[in-house]
């Protein structure tokens, strides 16, 4: 297993009023969920990261404002008339 090191200052999880395991916590998962939604991991993926499964992976995408699935309008129509 690797693992890389990301420094920060000290004061940086008190600026923002959690303690340093959240904000460590809080930052893998925003490098995981961009990770998914730039299309680099599949979610099964992005999940090991934190880690957590995946359907709590999924079901929390929406916190942050990305769609579990993002299609295109002409997918979505295609997906409609065939459906």
């Amino acid at each position: 297993m690797n693992s890389f090191t990301i420094t920060y200052q000290d004061t940086l999880p008190d600026a923002l009023q959690v303690n340093r395991d959240r904000f460590e916590e809080e930052a893998r998962w925003a490098m995981a969920v961009k990770l998914f939604e730039l299309g680099r991991l599949s979610s099964g993926l992005a999940a090991s990261l934190i880690p957590c499964d995946r359907v709590t992976f999924l079901l929390k995408l929406a916190d942050y404002g990305v769609a579990v699935i993002d299609l295109e309008e002409d997918e979505l129509s295609a997906d409609l008339d065939h459906a």
